[in-house]
């Protein structure tokens, strides 16, 4: 068995970012905004709803949506944090990127080459996600290839579930963006 690497001593850890109140405020104040596009399956946007909640970060969902925005089970996975979320749904991905233009996207998508924790989150970021069937559509993954990143994963998952990889990478870009304050 390998011997674990320590992680630094000098990184907030989860219950930092949760506990610490100079932290919490940065964590409001560095907004990211979180984008579904397309999202089928209403329990997993009612959970990233609810991480969204806890981050901050304004929810975007683009139509169309394989669910009723008032859907049970989108409002379950929600529990009550769903009317404390800050969210936003357009009709299409140009309504999206118009309303956003002056922002930062990043795809993410498992045939991306840079690691998600290769970037240097910053306020405003855009991070794009695809629907739990079949992603992102390849066009606009190819039209953006310095903008995709990958969550690594080990070759026999085929992928983590949607509201998990909104977690990883959200949680993330929050950390960093705590060190830097």
């Amino acid at each position: 068995m390998a011997a674990r690497e320590r992680l630094p001593t000098n990184l907030p850890n989860f219950l930092d970012l949760v506990k610490n109140p100079s932290i919490a405020t940065l964590m409001s104040d560095a907004r990211l905004n979180i984008v579904l596009y397309q999202p089928e399956i209403a329990y997993n946007t009612g959970s990233v709803g609810r991480t969204c909640v806890g981050l901050g970060a304004k929810l975007w969902l683009v139509r169309p949506l394989g669910f009723q925005i008032d859907d049970r089970q989108l409002r379950r996975a929600g529990l009550d944090y769903w009317p404390a979320l800050d969210w936003e749904a357009v009709d299409d991905w140009n309504a999206l990127t118009r309303r956003l233009a002056r922002r930062r996207f990043l795809f993410f998508t498992k045939t991306a080459a840079k690691p998600y924790t290769d970037v240097a989150y910053e306020s405003g970021d855009v991070l794009v996600f695809g629907r739990e069937s079949n992603g992102l559509p390849r066009e606009m993954l190819e039209s953006r290839p310095g903008q995709c990143v990958r969550i690594p994963i080990r070759p026999e998952a085929r992928s983590l579930n949607l509201s998990v990889s909104v977690a990883v990478a959200a949680f993330e870009a929050c950390r960093q963006m705590s060190l830097r304050e």
